[in-house]
């Protein structure tokens, strides 16, 4: 009789794993993913997704027919040749360069030079390229606001490189703080290699840096010699028709490595993203851009970007003459709407709750709103459970073991109806918690709110403005 023998499955320690898994900020998007699938049926403030209401899967197609006929026309390719470009590999750096290139010149006034583009899965994976290849050793830091999108803090920590918080004030970074955490950390030997900034409705407190601020951090840049990583997801989406300059397209030293992405304005599905990385780069290994240094990363990395995901964008791009704004005049109608209608129905319903306060961004996707009690995950659980509404806690663009006492409401994606709808909800999950401050709860409240924000987070710092 044989005798079966138990079997034996090999184990790993997370003590010998990267040390970027045990972070609990790597937790952030999965455990908001599995909230939001646990009650389907709630109303979502929380996802920063775009609008879905003009998605139409023919445009697929329509696009990718739209980006074959420039091959055959402008490009002169033959039917075989147009084939191989879908099907195979590609270049590196990408297929749609130079139509990228195009588009940022139309729309940003951005002269990007040749062979400075990387066409990346999605911003994502310019942030980690650019992130990986200045970290050189452990002294190498990078600063960043505090609170930060958490893409970037979630990048440095794969890349080994940590981020050196900058407060944030009422139009974005606080450049005197900047000054003050730069010089700090050299003076403890840390080579600071770069400082992230969306100047542009940043995620998560969705305030805009004013023009003479854009102005001096490019003038802090060139005196300190720092590299500047400008994130632009949201610059298309204002609600007046003059839009401030980027970054880039004001440097004139190339200090500003400019991160963008087709998820918001073109097709969140492709992950389509990319780099301008125009910096000289000199050395033993020659002379070159930044950007070459970055396809040498991505080619071990995933080698190229989906040649079919980049024809759809180029498609794109060519449809509506290389503008992503001329592209999203619909969509931009719905956030400037829903931007408003949300701001609205906020002071409708807490214009008189003590304690409760909001900012006002002039565009993009996101509101903050401040609170005073602590916004937990357990409190998020709660609301989608009982009231079928879902926000973001703030904390999570904080550092996950922080505590705050703010949400973020994201305006993107929802109708009039379900704004109203789920401002309503919102209102009563407020609503019961402030009512328990006075009672049993507020005993628990005390114990979360013993330190209710981080040192540099002030329980509401007022990002843009507030009523």
């Amino acid at each position: 009789m044989e005798i079966m023998q138990p079997e034996i499955f090999a184990e790993l320690n997370t003590a010998t794993l990267h040390a970027s898994l045990a972070d609990a900020s790597m937790e952030s998007m999965n455990l908001l993913n599995q909230i939001a699938d646990r009650y389907p049926e709630a109303i979502s403030f929380a996802a920063g997704r775009p609008y879905e209401g003009f998605y139409d899967a023919s445009q697929v197609h329509e696009y990718l027919q739209v980006f074959c006929d420039h091959l055959a026309g402008e490009r002169r390719m033959t039917e075989a040749e147009i084939a191989r470009t879908l099907f195979q590999y590609g270049e590196t750096k990408g297929i749609i360069a130079g139509l990228i290139a195009r588009s940022l010149e139309v729309d940003e006034g951005i002269e990007a030079v040749d062979g400075s583009v990387v066409v990346t899965v999605g911003c994502q994976e310019a942030m980690f390229l650019v992130l990986r290849a200045l970290r050189a050793d452990s002294s190498d830091a990078v600063l960043a606001p505090r609170p930060a999108y958490v893409g970037l803090t979630g990048a440095a920590l794969l890349a080994d490189l940590p981020v050196l918080p900058v407060h944030t004030g009422e139009h974005g970074m606080d450049l005197d703080d900047l000054l003050t955490q730069l010089h700090s950390a050299r003076a403890a030997g840390r080579r600071v290699r770069a400082c992230y900034v969306t100047p542009d409705f940043a995620n998560p407190v969705g305030v805009s840096m004013e023009l003479s601020e854009r102005h001096r951090l490019l003038e802090i840049a060139e005196r300190e010699d720092l590299l500047l990583l400008e994130d632009n997801a949201y610059g298309v989406f204002h609600t007046s028709a003059e839009r401030p300059p980027t970054l880039k397209s004001l440097d004139r030293g190339r200090r500003v490595v400019y991160l963008g992405s087709f998820a918001k304005t073109g097709v969140p599905g492709a992950r389509v993203g990319y780099v301008v990385a125009d910096q000289r780069v000199t050395g033993d290994g020659g002379d070159g851009l930044l950007a070459d240094e970055l396809s040498k990363i991505k080619s071990m990395l995933t080698v190229n970007t989906s040649p079919i995901a980049q024809a759809v964008i180029g498609g794109k791009l060519l449809s509506h003459g290389y503008s992503m704004v001329e592209a999203n005049r619909r969509e931009t109608d719905v956030y400037r709407r829903n931007l408003r209608q949300v701001l609205t129905g906020l002071e409708r319903r807490f214009a008189d709750c003590p304690g409760v306060t909001w900012n006002e961004p002039t565009g993009g996707f996101f509101i903050v709103l401040s609170v005073p009690f602590t916004v937990t995950d357990a409190f998020l659980e709660h609301a989608a459970r009982r009231y079928g509404v879902l926000f973001t806690p703030m904390h999570h663009f904080y550092g996950a073991s922080a505590q705050c006492r703010q949400l973020r409401l994201s305006i993107s994606t929802l109708t009039p109806e379900r704004i109203e709808e789920g401002l309503d909800r919102l209102a009563a999950v407020i609503t019961e918690r402030l009512r328990a401050n006075g009672g049993a709860a507020a005993h628990e409240a005390g114990a979360e709110d013993g330190a209710a924000t981080p040192p540099s987070a002030p329980a509401d710092p007022r990002p843009g403005g507030t009523r």
